[in-house]
């Protein structure tokens, strides 16, 4: 049976900022914080544009509550994504090996942080650590994948 093959690739703008801070585990954990945050905040602005386009014009009410909108959501998700950056790094300086089991250690550690720092209790911490390990598991599969 005859068959074809449909090859390609699709490159998208890379834009690479690097600040060094003159430490692997700041520099790695700076990173996470300033393009997870940039998703972030990027995010809010667009879903706020969504709903101002809707409503059909702008106030400086609106423009002060996106604002506001995007610094919390930046700053809230890219310490998030700092702290499992830094905490993935140190697990792998720890074990001295690099593969999925730091994403998992690093995801659990983070999700038990965020929990606790939300003053959840030991249940809802507890489960926020299984889900932190299991998406950043996942994530770092998904990523051998490609």
């Amino acid at each position: 049976m005859p068959w074809s093959r449909l090859e390609g690739s699709l490159s998208t703008p890379k834009v690479d900022v690097a600040i060094d801070m003159g430490n692997p585990f700041l520099n790695l954990t700076l990173d996470g914080f300033l393009k997870i945050g940039t998703v972030a905040a990027s995010r809010a602005a667009a879903e706020d544009t969504f709903h101002i386009v809707q409503k059909g014009h702008i106030s400086s009410r609106d423009f002060e509550k996106t604002l506001k909108k995007m610094c919390k959501e930046g700053a809230y998700w890219g310490t998030v994504a700092g702290v499992y950056v830094g905490m993935e790094y140190g697990v792998e300086r720890i074990r001295g090996s690099r593969d999925w089991k730091n994403a998992m250690i690093g995801g659990a550690i983070t999700g038990a942080l965020v929990s606790a720092a939300n003053n959840n209790k030991s249940d809802r911490i507890a489960i926020d650590a299984i889900t932190g390990a299991a998406v950043a598991t996942a994530a770092e599969f998904i990523n051998y994948l490609t």
